[in-house]
């Protein structure tokens, strides 16, 4: 007897626990913890009820960790680390030992297995898919008692959907779409499903050029352009209207400064003026004078 006593005493002495990389050395550790008599567990809940005992709500808080293990097995069915569920779990426990009451008559386990349930529940329902499936009460419900309600794998049928939202308290609709949720997988937005080549998300979205109104406008702007360019380039003098068309209006390749300068008995250099002054002039004809546009995009307005 005063072995086992002093057993409890070293292991209670802990600073902190955590379930980490090895589970199965948590396991042993909180299932050497003691089992609280009634008497025992009642006198350390009035001591942390009544006079806020930290060392009295840690014991109780110690004693109890080998439940929340128990808990935690029952769900490691939906994927989730299985160390992840415990510590939700234990988050839980400490919350449930707070708010206990021990002149209500339970034992703390009854009442723990509530809130430690609840954050176990929250962590899977945040963690288990990208986008949460389950929000509201009746979801929730559906989301941890549908697959054990079936009686086959397959879908159900509208008997058995209409049978298990009688049983589970909610609308059939709900059924119907929480068998649908769960029987879906996470896609990537802009991936490739390399197994049977299905688009993702990102390939079903609208072009931008399938806008009315853009295609509309585009088409406004270009020929509201192509007027005030005509406009502009009959403003021009002979020469710098035949230098513009040589140098960027012609189908085949533009002509060379060297080119011109023959044809004109100038320097390049000076063909080089004309064209920049022609083209400054343009560019305050198509784009106003109070923009300030780069010369290449003047000289693509040209090109147009």
């Amino acid at each position: 007897m005063a072995d086992n006593k002093s057993m409890s005493t070293s292991v209670l002495s802990l600073q902190s626990l955590s379930p980490g990389a090895d589970i199965e050395s948590y396991v042993q550790t909180v299932s050497a913890f003691p089992i609280l008599a009634p008497e025992e567990e009642k006198a350390l809940a009035d001591r942390f009820y009544r006079h806020n005992d930290l060392e009295a709500a840690r014991r109780l808080v110690l004693c109890h960790l080998r439940f929340v293990v128990h808990l935690a097995r029952t769900y490691q069915g939906y994927g989730l680390p299985h160390a992840d569920l415990i510590q939700e779990g234990n988050v839980g426990l400490m919350k449930a030992v707070k708010r206990f009451n021990p002149e209500v008559g339970v034992r703390l386990v009854s009442f723990a297995v509530h809130w430690i349930r609840a954050e176990m529940h929250e962590y899977i329902l945040r963690n288990w898919r990208i986008v949460k499936v389950a929000t509201t009460k009746a979801q929730r419900k559906l989301f941890f008692n549908l697959r054990s309600a079936k009686k086959r794998l397959s879908w159900l049928n509208p008997a058995e959907a209409k049978a298990v939202a009688e049983d589970l308290g909610v609308p059939t609709e709900e059924v119907i779409r929480m068998e649908s949720r769960l029987a879906a997988s996470d896609v990537a937005f802009d991936g490739v499903d390399a197994d049977d080549g299905a688009c993702a998300p990102a390939h079903y979205l609208p072009a931008n050029t399938a806008d009315p109104a853009a295609v509309v406008e585009a088409e406004d702007w270009h020929d509201i352009s192509r007027a005030k360019l005509m406009k502009a380039i009959a403003c021009l003098d002979d020469r710098s209207r035949e230098i513009i068309a040589a140098r960027w209006l012609g189908e085949d390749a533009k002509t060379t400064l060297m080119d011109l300068a023959q044809r004109y008995g100038v320097s390049a250099e000076r063909i080089r003026q004309l064209e920049k002054n022609a083209l400054k002039k343009l560019r305050a004809s198509v784009v106003g004078e109070g923009a300030k546009p780069s010369g290449r995009q003047a000289r693509r307005a040209v090109a147009a």
